[in-house]
């Protein structure tokens, strides 16, 4: 039996919430798509008995779970630095970069295998850096030296990151799959939600590089028609300062926390337009998730948005910054007033989330590592 190791920490992390869900997406068709004589086992940070119950509800068909002697704090740390009690042999696999990369004699072991994932090149760009930048790059340069592969989702993401650190051959492309299903009752989940009738999605942060200031200050915009904008996030002291500055006033803005995936999916369903301003991405899940609902999108030209969209979208050019808003405003406008505009968008949006399966993502995964 061949067994394939996979880290699924972040599934129970559940930070950042895209990821969260590829990684549960992936390992899951990983174990639907296993071949003969292969299965799929889990590693995780020490956890609870409670999260190792919902690690096995959320991942039917795990072959086992390997939990650390380290909590996750204490995880990431050691792993940055190479310190790991993880026996690097078989195959192991992470949906992140959190993976125990440290040296292996390829050429003697062909089947220890560790293969890690980088979702975007955001760390690199002081204007895009987050919280996690500083450990995202250690851990980048521990995979340039000891990673037998690294996927990343779009080949924008290939090509950014080949700025910054040589992975030679070993970058494969591998991307995701819209998983939203919306429930057997939506109407209630809406009511109970309190949607408006009529309404804008966005899902962003107060983080510079998701650009919602610009969204806020279009919306703001003489001319623009005056529909409230349900922002799935949460409110920051950031968020609060970012609504005075645009002058929108908090009564056209409705935030959602904590969604569950049921919830997100009849919020983006029932929403005239899903608008995704966001200066950098790695691949956009809520995009090709609103394609699939049959939402039409509104996104700006970051490379790999216009890369999964391939024109199912209406794309806003990011620069000049001083006048983003207004470009902003105007796709709106147009896209909320041209009705045969909307239908064509939700054609166009159906058919292209149709060209990404998460059975098409694990195989691709299997025969990586076949191919290794």
């Amino acid at each position: 039996m061949v067994t394939l190791r996979v880290i699924v920490d972040s599934v129970v992390e559940a930070r950042p919430r895209g990821v969260a869900r590829y990684a549960e997406e992936l390992t899951r068709g990983l174990v639907a798509t296993a071949p003969r004589d292969c299965d799929v086992e889990g590693i995780a940070a020490a956890a609870s008995d409670g999260e190792v119950a919902q690690l096995h509800e959320r991942i039917p068909g795990l072959a086992g779970l390997h939990k650390t002697a380290l909590g996750r704090r204490e995880l990431y740390a050691a792993w940055q630095h190479g310190v790991t009690t993880v026996p690097v042999h078989g195959m192991v696999h992470s949906p992140t970069l959190l993976a125990p990369l440290r040296g292996h004699d390829r050429a003697q072991r062909p089947e220890d295998q560790v293969t890690v994932t980088i979702h975007d090149a955001t760390a690199w760009n002081p204007d895009t850096a987050d919280e996690r930048a500083g450990w995202t790059r250690a851990m980048a340069k521990r995979a340039r030296k000891h990673a037998d592969a690294v996927v990343v989702p779009t080949h924008a993401v290939a090509a950014e990151l080949a700025e910054h650190l040589d992975f030679g051959d070993r970058i494969r492309v591998i991307g995701g799959a819209p998983s939203l299903r919306l429930p057997a009752d939506p109407d209630g989940v809406a009511a109970r939600l309190g949607l408006p009738r009529a309404y804008l999605v966005a899902m962003a942060s107060a983080h510079p590089r998701k650009r919602l200031a610009a969204l806020l200050e279009a919306l703001a915009l003489p001319g623009v028609p005056d529909v409230p904008l349900v922002l799935v996030g949460v409110r920051t002291a950031g968020l609060d300062a970012l609504l005075e500055q645009s002058g929108l006033g908090t009564t056209r803005l409705h935030l959602l926390e904590d969604l569950t995936d049921d919830e997100l999916a009849v919020v983006i369903r029932g929403a005239a337009a899903f608008v995704l301003p966001s200066a950098a991405e790695g691949f956009g899940l809520s995009l090709l998730e609103a394609f699939a609902l049959g939402t039409p999108v509104i996104h700006s030209d970051a490379p790999a948005l216009v890369e999964v969209s391939d024109g199912a979208g209406v794309v806003v050019a990011r620069e000049p910054g001083a006048a983003y808003a207004d470009r902003l405003a105007d796709a709106i406008v147009t896209t909320l007033t041209d009705v045969a505009l909307l239908d064509r968008l939700r054609v166009r949006g159906f058919d292209r989330a149709k060209a990404f399966s998460w059975t098409d993502s694990a195989e691709k995964v299997w025969q990586l590592h076949a191919d290794l």
